[in-house]
């Protein structure tokens, strides 16, 4: 898994934070599946979890990489 951060880059991580991350970018899925999530402790449908998960995936490969990616 380490190996796999530090071969991805920032700038790829980037796009993909900009891309998949954000889209649809009005409001943000992310925003909106975290939002439901903190105000009703839930999320209904299972295409909302998954929601979550694939907008989600981007940004916890950037915690991740700023976490154990280091050594390049």
């Amino acid at each position: 898994m380490r190996r796999f951060l530090q071969d991805l880059t920032w700038p790829m991580l980037a796009i993909l934070c900009l891309t998949l991350g954000l889209a649809p970018f009005a409001p943000p899925h992310i925003w909106e599946k975290l939002s439901i999530l903190v105000a009703h402790g839930r999320l209904a449908a299972p295409v909302d979890w998954f929601d979550l998960a694939m907008h989600g995936a981007p940004w916890l490969l950037v915690v991740a990489k700023l976490i154990w990616g280091r050594g390049e």
